[in-house]
């Protein structure tokens, strides 16, 4: 059980060691070969919102406070201003529970979901639109310096994606610096998680960046400008609405980042064309994701 107060945000990276995240499979390569490998593992989580059961996610099962809490944020179900009196993991039953001080019933509200585009089948609920449509985002910069250090930071960190494969990641960074780097086998969980993290932590949301290691979907959008993040990043490519509702509400939106190379479709007014090409190198193979060539 944990009492619920702002508290100084801890760094949170990528730990590939940890033995709940994998585990070893044997298997047989082309060749006939006896090969073993290592897998993410994939766990269901239960969350309820005070006496209401929510959902059942599947997670590979770590920070599962702050994926409820993102989680919750993220579909309007919980304010940014709401009062959370506790969160209790019991790692047994696999479930989390959220308790706030007021009353909650989300009956209506969880009759009307849509299934995401998202991997590992992303959720969301009645009315995020409208949810997002009031947000002003701050004023902010995005310098190609930081984008470049970012994404060298990114891609050269130890990771689960890097031991194992099948995982997204999401990144928050301030300036060119990785602050909270979380990973899943969905990457609305991955962003769900670094939600939790900035309310639990107080986090001003204002001058950070999200990066992202999957599609910049409607998705996602909504849940950057959710959380009151100005600049999206992906090393992955766009879908239509994704890119039209992030125009409509003025988020910066970066896609296609490798090596040298990105396209801003949205929000390019942020951008300060500050970094020398010539000092940056190409992006490694060892980093390329599957699919990543049809973007």
């Amino acid at each position: 059980m944990m009492k619920i107060d702002k508290a100084p945000a801890p760094l949170i990276v990528p730990n590939p060691e940890d033995p709940r995240l994998t585990e070893r499979v044997a298997g047989t390569d082309q060749t006939g070969a006896a090969v073993e490998i290592r897998v993410p593992v994939e766990r269901p989580l239960t969350l309820y919102l005070n006496a209401q059961e929510i959902v059942t996610m599947m997670t590979i099962g770590d920070y599962p406070e702050y994926l409820a809490l993102g989680y919750l944020l993220n579909q309007n179900m919980l304010k940014y201003d709401d009062v959370v009196t506790e969160v209790e993991y019991h790692d047994d039953l696999q479930v989390v529970v959220v308790r706030t001080e007021h009353h909650t019933n989300f009956e209506a509200k969880l009759k009307k979901r849509t299934q995401t585009s998202g991997c590992a089948q992303g959720t969301a609920f009645g009315d995020l639109l409208e949810a997002v449509e009031s947000v002003a985002l701050p004023k902010a910069e995005l310098r190609t310096s930081w984008l470049y250090q970012m994404t060298r930071a990114i891609n050269t960190m130890p990771s689960l994606y890097l031991e194992a494969g099948a995982i997204h990641g999401c990144v928050l960074c301030k300036e060119g610096t990785p602050v909270c780097y979380t990973e899943d086998v969905g990457r609305h969980n991955a962003v769900d998680k670094i939600a939790g993290w900035i309310y639990r932590h107080g986090v001003d949301p204002g001058d950070k960046i999200l990066y992202t290691t999957g599609r910049l979907t409607s998705e996602m959008v909504i849940k950057t400008v959710r959380m009151g993040i100005p600049i999206l990043v992906s090393r992955s490519g766009f879908t239509a609405w994704g890119v039209e509702l992030a125009r409509q509400v003025g988020l910066t939106l970066v896609g296609r980042t490798r090596g040298k190379r990105f396209i801003a479709l949205s929000g390019q007014e942020r951008i300060v064309f500050d970094q020398n090409l010539d000092y940056v190198e190409e992006e490694s193979a060892r980093h390329k994701r599957k699919g990543e060539s049809d973007d």
